[in-house]
């Protein structure tokens, strides 16, 4: 075996030899040479090595060691996307410049989400041109809203939304999330990437829709014409769209070019995530913080109501100082419930009054904080936000925090309503034709159920308002309308219904708006 041994050192030192040979280095010199050679000829792996100074590593095509300080220099650097040339750029350019308080504002906003976006991009290999693309959609505001619903920065239409699981029920709406909402729109900005292979259409098709792109392509092939963006024809808006973002683009790479000063944004995080694992009233989480409820609602917009629920929103965002704040207060505090609300399903059909009643609050407080129109009564169902008694210690289901739905069908207002009895009217006859019980007519003007009215005779109803005052010719002959003194929502049978109240004063705001 001595020989085999000695067969595998002797082709282990011929590799090496080969291996150093193919890399350029000197061959190995026989031991009694060694001595006697000078050190020039020795190898150059056994030079001295000297630092890479910073002036050596900033050569083209040698990328920086240093990461960069500033987050709009970490924007710059990942710039990707084919500029676009078009005439249209420039007078976008000269709109934005010619505005630098709007342009302050806006930047200014950005500043609490952009390090988060940038992340992102970045993390999936995508430009970061993509994170301007809020100043076009809303100018960096969370809480925008079209004309057309669209909503959040990222501005998701309610079924795109939810076709990216962004989540919109009657205590949060995802497209609000800052996190949600910008993992959806990059899930998007990628699909619609990979189906037409250029980001000029696939910015197009996020502000006009895939199906629209894909047919103007369509006909351009047809006609033998080109396919670029600049070369579909496509409406005012989606032809100023993508020239809009090359603009906000060419400020942010030279904004001393346009007379451009942005707010210095550091490269680091804004925001921290944190768990919470209980339902939690919005306010103490603040206190928790020692951040202000407003401040808090700027990194967490998608909320709609006064708490959180754990279940569907295991996550909040807090300032990244004071997150740390809040875990230690929250891991200290000891009081058994941290949510003065609930959510309580609705069983049937109710007035809000009726509502209120059963939950245990004013009515004006129950429609402010669901924000429930005048004039609506609460369908079956619906889950409404109320206050959570001290002997509860369940926190809502995740099926209803994420589902919670609350829904509304007008209000039945009903008028009293007096008409003349034909020849053959009787109770019941009176009943079938307004769609009354006979019960109900009966004791409205003090008969049986079986007794007949005679001709001429003077008959009381408490009918829908809109039933109670249709033309006279709608009716029996005979018949008219005497009284429109409002009456009470149900068909009640009382003699003498009370008014309907008038709505609160939180609701007469809101409709104004």
């Amino acid at each position: 075996m001595r020989w085999l041994h000695g067969l595998c050192l002797a082709s282990l030192l011929w590799l090496a030899g080969c291996a150093s040979t193919e890399h350029g280095a000197a061959p190995a010199a026989p031991d009694n040479a060694a001595a006697t050679q000078p050190a020039a000829a020795s190898s150059t792996s056994a030079q001295p090595l000297h630092p890479v100074t910073l002036g050596k590593a900033t050569q083209p095509l040698v990328a920086g060691v240093h990461a960069p300080v500033d987050l709009w220099e970490r924007i710059r650097r990942g710039f990707s996307m084919p500029d676009l040339q078009d005439e249209q750029v420039q007078d976008r350019e000269q709109w934005y410049a010619t505005r630098p308080d709007y342009m302050q504002r806006m930047t200014e906003r950005s500043s609490k989400y952009l390090f988060h976006i940038v992340e992102e991009l970045e993390r999936r290999g995508m430009p970061t041109e993509l994170a301007l693309l809020p100043y076009i959609e809303s100018a960096f505001n969370p809480k925008a809203v079209s004309s057309t619903k669209a909503a959040g920065m990222w501005q998701f239409m309610p079924a795109t939304g939810r076709y990216f699981d962004l989540k919109q029920n009657a205590f949060r709406d995802d497209r609000r999330d800052v996190l949600a909402s910008t993992r959806a729109a990059l899930d998007y900005l990628q699909k619609l990437h990979d189906m037409f292979g250029d980001w000029h259409l696939a910015l197009a098709a996020y502000n006009w829709g895939e199906g629209n792109v894909a047919r103007a392509i369509a006909r351009n092939e047809k006609k033998g014409l080109g396919t670029g963006y600049l070369d579909l024809a496509m409406p005012a808006e989606t032809r100023q769209y993508v020239p809009k973002l090359q603009a906000v683009k060419n400020i942010v790479a030279a904004p001393e070019r346009f007379g451009a000063t942005l707010p210095r944004i550091g490269n680091h995080p804004y925001f921290d995530t944190v768990d919470v694992t209980r339902d939690i009233d919005v306010e103490l989480v603040a206190r928790m913080a020692s951040v202000r409820v407003e401040d808090f609602r700027e990194l967490n917009p998608s909320l709609h109501r006064p708490v959180i629920l754990a279940a569907g929103m295991p996550q909040i965002l807090l300032p990244w100082d004071n997150a740390q704040t809040f875990r230690r207060n929250y891991e200290a505090y000891n009081e058994v419930q941290l949510a003065s609300w609930t959510v309580w399903t609705v069983p049937t059909t109710m007035t809000v009054a009726s509502a209120a009643q059963r939950a245990g609050i004013s009515e004006s407080d129950l429609r402010e904080i669901n924000a429930i129109p005048p004039h609506m009564m609460i369908k079956a169902g619906s889950a409404l936000m109320v206050p959570r008694g001290s002997g509860t210690r369940q926190d809502v289901s995740g099926h209803v925090a994420d589902n919670g739905q609350i829904a509304f069908v007008p209000e039945v207002v009903i008028r009293r309503t007096t008409i003349r009895a034909g020849r053959h009217d009787s109770v019941a006859g009176i009943a079938s034709r307004y769609k009354v019980k006979a019960s109900d007519v009966a004791d409205w003007n003090d008969l049986k159920t079986t007794s007949r009215f005679k001709q001429g005779e003077a008959i009381v109803l408490y009918l829908p308002q809109r039933q109670a005052s249709r033309p006279a010719a709608a009716r029996s002959a005979g018949t008219r309308a005497a009284s429109h003194r409002p009456a009470v929502r149900s068909a009640a049978a009382a003699k003498a219904p009370p008014q309907r109240k008038a709505a609160s004063p939180a609701a007469a705001k809101r409709k104004k708006h």
